[in-house]
């Protein structure tokens, strides 16, 4: 079987932010309680031209940038998100148009909560090792806005973004172990969407426990399959799914503690393993399915050059629930390669938003996104797309 696995990656953000210690003040709550508590400095803010599929374009056109990727060598397109702007309508025929992808090139868009982008890749790697790409890339893209009611528990946990992974035989960054994985899923109510609703209803205490328990499941799944195939090489890093830092933190005290390991060992090894991966997360917040691949991210910016050679792990959950364990290793070259795509990029420049002008964002927010093209202008970095507005019931973008 030929090496396939991640290939590159790109990101893409709200030009604004708002900072966690802010909207402490703003709330009446200890700044350390948001910030230390959750492991988010900032979050961004995503205004109403910063749609999912705006986010999901401007990655994706960022990846074919960076990377030297021409669209044309694009055979399958998948979405994951959990915030889509239309009931039938995948972000992924947005994408095709928007990105020039070819007429011969299969889209569609995965839901599974945060799950979503996951799926998408998997599918994506079954469908190049089967043979069905034949010399074709896959672009996987996960966008979403993670928005929660104002003063509710959870706000303190909003994000948004997109991060976009080119997927093809030989990557340049990690090749992933195709076929050897963990699955864990279980019918659970601890967070979900009602279509009625922009934002979730969330049983937080409820949630942390699915998490941990789809982790040691999935984990498992992952350490007979690895153990068949007769690898039991020790991972050298391991990035999680991250709603918010803490929670990778406990994570990976979980993990250790089923490997035996006493509470001072997880921290330790959390400080080695895991740590770097977060740095990205941090000043951007929850995005949904994107949130393991923005860990991703933020260790490849960090360290992939230290980690030629080695294996690190995955973990994906998506609540519901459903999740993998998976693993790849970081290849020849991915440190200068890494490098060149420049992961961290899009964080820069961004706009400190006060807490008032969040406020009227959100607010101006509820009106929906049923507002017609008014012709708005809008000062868009190279590269990037915006939702303007809706004429005869069809969104409407430029770039």
């Amino acid at each position: 079987m030929p090496t396939i696995g991640i290939d590159a990656i790109a990101l893409a953000v709200p030009e604004g932010y708002l900072d966690l210690a802010d909207l402490a003040a703003a709330r009446g709550v200890p700044a350390g309680k948001y910030v230390e508590g959750l492991g988010v400095s900032r979050m961004s803010v995503a205004r109403q031209h910063e749609d999912p599929v705006a986010l999901a374009a401007t990655a994706a056109r960022r990846v074919f940038a960076t990377a030297g990727i021409d669209p044309s060598t694009i055979g399958l397109c998948v979405v994951g998100t959990e915030t889509a702007v239309d009931h039938s309508k995948p972000v992924a025929a947005y994408l095709h148009r928007l990105l020039g992808l070819p007429q011969q090139c299969r889209v569609f868009e995965a839901k599974h909560a945060c799950f979503g982008g996951t799926a998408g890749l998997l599918a994506a790697l079954d469908w190049i090792a089967a043979g069905s790409a034949r010399g074709k890339k896959a672009l996987i893209v996960c966008t979403d806005i993670a928005r929660y009611g104002l003063s509710t528990p959870g706000e303190p946990t909003q994000g948004a973004g997109a991060v976009a992974l080119l997927v093809s035989e030989n990557p340049r960054l990690l090749a992933l172990e195709v076929g050897v994985t963990g699955s864990y899923a279980q019918d659970v109510n601890d967070f979900w969407r009602p279509l009625y609703s922009k934002e979730a209803v969330v049983d937080g205490h409820h949630s942390v426990q699915c998490y941990l328990d789809a982790l040691a499941g999935a984990y498992k799944g992952w350490q007979d399959a690895s153990t068949a195939t007769g690898n039991t090489e020790k991972l050298a890093r391991r990035c999680y799914h991250v709603p918010y830092g803490k929670m990778a933190k406990k994570a990976h005290r979980h993990v250790m503690q089923l490997e035996g390991a006493s509470e001072a060992e997880a921290d330790a090894s959390y400080a080695a393993e895991v740590a770097s991966s977060l740095r990205l997360p941090s000043q951007v917040g929850n995005i949904y399915t994107g949130s393991l691949y923005l860990a991703l991210a933020s260790l490849l910016e960090a360290e992939a050059g230290e980690l030629e050679g080695k294996r690190i792990g995955l973990f994906s959950y998506g609540s519901g629930c459903c999740a993998e364990y998976f693993a790849g290793r970081v290849v020849k070259g991915a440190g200068a390669f890494a490098d060149s795509l420049q992961l961290a990029e899009p964080l820069k420049d961004r706009r400190k938003y006060t807490f008032a002008e969040y406020e009227q964002i959100r607010l101006r927010d509820e009106e929906g996104d049923k507002r017609p093209v008014n012709g708005e202008a809008h000062e868009l970095p190279e590269g990037a797309v915006a939702f303007v507005g809706v004429d005869a019931d069809r969104r409407v973008y430029i770039a």
